[in-house]
């Protein structure tokens, strides 16, 4: 079955603007937003609590299962922060959100991020370990990486995505 609309992956560091992104892009061109740490709570999509993390342990099996229809229908904005468990044919576009460290640090912090949840985060920035993951795991022509230190720069990937959706073509 051919798509009529695209796939996108928005992922990303926590902190740098996923939900934000993905509700605003969702609203603007009537693209279906899923935010998978929601789902995974709402369907108990989880192998139980992390006490050292201080989240869920995704069943990636699980998750990949409940999106495998939707995702087929097209239409979708994704919005998690791991992407190398989802099947490469699902997503048109991955955007992965970066975000300046010391802002992302005030926005973890305000939060309230325990110091090891917040220092894991910000290395995982630091170090582009979700561009990693991303370039690893799809092709890179289908991989963008975007600024989100500001709602300027919200503003700007909004525009982007919003074009890029509008010009977007099914692959036959």
């Amino acid at each position: 079955m051919v798509r009529k609309r695209p796939n996108i992956l928005v992922t990303g560091t926590p902190g740098t603007g996923k939900t934000t992104t993905s509700s605003a892009l969702a609203e603007a061109t009537q693209l279906r937003h899923v935010n998978v740490g929601d789902l995974v709570k709402a369907k108990n999509l989880h192998d139980g609590w992390d006490d050292e993390l201080d989240c869920y342990i995704i069943n990636e099996d699980l998750v990949c299962d409940e999106l495998e229809d939707t995702m087929e229908e097209g239409g979708n904005i994704v919005d998690y922060h791991g992407c190398d468990f989802f099947p490469e044919r699902w997503f048109d576009l991955v955007v992965v959100l970066q975000t300046d460290n010391t802002v992302l640090y005030d926005r973890l912090t305000r939060r309230g991020y325990s110091e090891s949840k917040l220092s894991n985060n910000i290395e995982c920035e630091i170090f582009q370990t979700l561009l990693e993951e991303a370039k690893e795991s799809y092709p890179q022509d289908i991989v963008l990486p975007l600024k989100s230190d500001s709602i300027q720069d919200i503003s700007t990937n909004l525009s982007t995505l919003t074009e890029w959706i509008r010009r977007w073509q099914p692959s036959t």
